[in-house]
């Protein structure tokens, strides 16, 4: 065992006594010891419910035969974070999640390892922390949070943020707006559409590393209980097996995973988290594999904000081992990859039933014979961009129009509701990069607004930041290179035309080779918005968003 690093022999006397101090027994001595990574909080809505989820997984790993352990891991609610200074805080916290748990999975001589993340990065940075660490692990979310009803309609939050535009449009009374502040987010759990953290939490379940159910279970469900208990008994398993994270996650895993984010029209944020796990295992993800795939990947599911339907419609039609297996029968997965049940990804999928054809449509009758997903690359964007073009509008598939051009979130969410932006506008927002930002701070109000303003089929927005992944619209996020290090999007001016071709994939703008260069050459780097703290740290160690965001130390 790992575990008799710091348990066995004369030498390790001084660490038993440690262990004495904290209660352990001379029968849990002998037995493996079982890290539980808990990223239980009182702040998140999607964490709030993790102690119970933690407890169930002590349970499952003790009657298993091993000793668990819990410690803890931090998580940001992007809700709440969201349109403020708190938002650069966000994407950071997966670098910090991911090498904290290392630090304490390594330090300590853990044999295995659960865990418990929910909500949006501290699923891809426990994933990466798995990858490094690589001990045998499992995960279990705490689930989606059901739907909201405002006026016979389920709701979610993207339609909170959509409903502040639309008051101040004028369109919706106060009394209105407090009805969906009381009822579109009714219980704990991660937000109920397919946004960041459900998808991640779904793709969990394609690369091997989650059980069935581990992304669309509900979180208020008593099966999500069970799931949990059964998390606990699978990591002892995988340890008595020594099947270890990079056994399951490997590049064919990766790829699954983009695939099924096509099917399932996941966030633009699985652009930047993808690479970040594909990194860790020594995979160099392009971001362009993306259009590969997606030409041959069918959009079956439209969960919100793309459609109707909401992650607890998705757990009733089969959740996603049914999404799986609709692909998997046309020939488009790996499905000879390994999983945290011991069994192939094929054998799990094998028996797969798709019980509502409405929530996943075959393959033969999707939504759209491309993927949800796709990256642009032209003279805005050399080294690509990405839209969720599944939430996109006919009538702005493509697209021209005079630039609008801000230089940070805040400004562009003024002109947006004071009026300012019409019909035809590109909103351009820079500065708002990894490095920029820093921290890529994502773009839900200037979305939401836009749509709230009854702009969503007629304007675009574009820039260096993110969208969450409650976004819809012509939303063009992680236009690489970013602003901060010169990138095009640095050298746009107010009125120039942009040109925006989501089916070819193409994003420009018209403004002459000459002319940029031009440009290019009167440019100067602005100077850091931050200076001191992580943030500052952390503006010199990241990538662009067309890496995933990465750290790295500069050479």
């Amino acid at each position: 065992m790992r575990s008799d690093n710091v348990k066995a022999g004369v030498q390790q006397a001084p660490h038993r006594s440690l262990f004495n101090a904290l209660g352990f027994t001379e029968e849990e001595m002998t037995k493996p010891m079982i890290g539980i990574v808990s990223s239980y909080n009182e702040i998140v809505p999607g964490h709030m419910n993790l102690d119970k989820i933690v407890d169930a997984v002590k349970l499952g790993v003790a009657q298993a035969g091993g000793v668990p352990v819990v410690f803890p891991a931090i998580a940001v609610c992007d809700g709440i974070a969201m349109g403020h200074i708190g938002m650069k805080y966000s994407l950071v916290t997966r670098d910090l999640i991911a090498d904290s748990t290392e630090c304490m999975a390594l330090a300590h001589q853990f044999d295995a390892l659960v865990m418990v993340p929910n909500c949006d990065k501290n699923v891809p940075g426990l994933l990466m922390a798995a990858a490094r660490i690589n001990v045998p692990t499992v995960f279990v979310s705490g689930g989606p949070m059901l739907a909201g009803h405002v006026k016979g309609q389920k709701r979610s939050l993207s339609s909170m943020f959509e409903a502040v535009g639309s008051h101040a449009a004028g369109t919706m009374s106060d009394e209105e707006l407090r009805e969906f502040e009381e009822k579109t987010c009714p219980t704990c759990g991660s937000c109920s559409g397919m946004y960041t953290a459900n998808s991640m939490n779904c793709l969990t379940e394609v690369l091997g590393m989650g059980l069935r159910g581990n992304g669309t279970i509900p979180a208020v469900y008593s099966e999500r209980i069970k799931l949990a208990k059964h998390a606990g008994m699978a990591v002892m398993e995988l340890w008595k097996k020594n099947i270890r994270p990079r056994d399951i996650m490997t590049k064919e895993a990766v790829l699954n995973a983009l695939t099924v984010d096509m099917a399932l029209g996941c966030s633009t944020n699985s652009m930047l988290h993808l690479p970040a796990i594909a990194h860790e295992i020594g995979f160099d993800f392009d971001i362009a594999f993306a259009n590969e795939i997606s030409e041959k990947t069918p959009n079956v599911c439209h969960l919100a904000p793309a459609g109707p339907t909401y992650m607890e419609d998705l757990n009733e039609a089969g959740g996603v081992y049914a999404v799986m297996k609709e692909l998997a029968d046309i020939g488009l997965l790996h499905t000879d990859c390994m999983t945290v049940t011991g069994s192939t990804l094929g054998e799990n999928i094998k028996d797969a039933v798709n019980k509502n054809t409405e929530v996943i449509r075959t393959v033969d009758n999707p939504y759209s014979r491309t993927g949800g997903l796709a990256v642009l690359k032209g003279n805005l964007a050399p080294d690509g961009s990405v839209v969720k073009r599944s939430a996109v509008v006919e009538e702005m598939m493509v697209h021209e129009g005079p630039a609008r051009v801000f230089e940070c979130e805040e400004d562009a969410i003024a002109a947006i509701k004071g009026g300012r932006i019409v019909a035809g506008d590109v909103v351009v927002i820079r500065y708002e990069g990894p490095k920029g930002g820093p921290g890529m701070r994502e773009m839900l109000n200037p979305t939401s607004a836009i749509a709230g303003m009854g702009l969503g089929s007629s304007v675009a927005l574009i820039t260096d930041g993110r969208f969450s992944g409650a976004s819809r619209g012509a939303s063009i996020g992680h236009v690489s290179p970013e602003a901060a290090v010169g990138g095009p999007i640095a050298l746009i001016e107010e009125g120039d035309i942009i040109c925006i071709d989501i089916p070819n994939m193409k994003l420009d703008v018209k403004v002459s080779e000459e002319e940029m260069k031009a440009r290019r050459e009167r440019w100067q780097p602005r100077e850091p918005k931050v200076t001191s703290g992580y943030l500052a740290r952390y503006r010199e160690l990241v990538t662009s968003g067309n890496r995933g965001a990465i750290l790295e130390i500069p050479r």
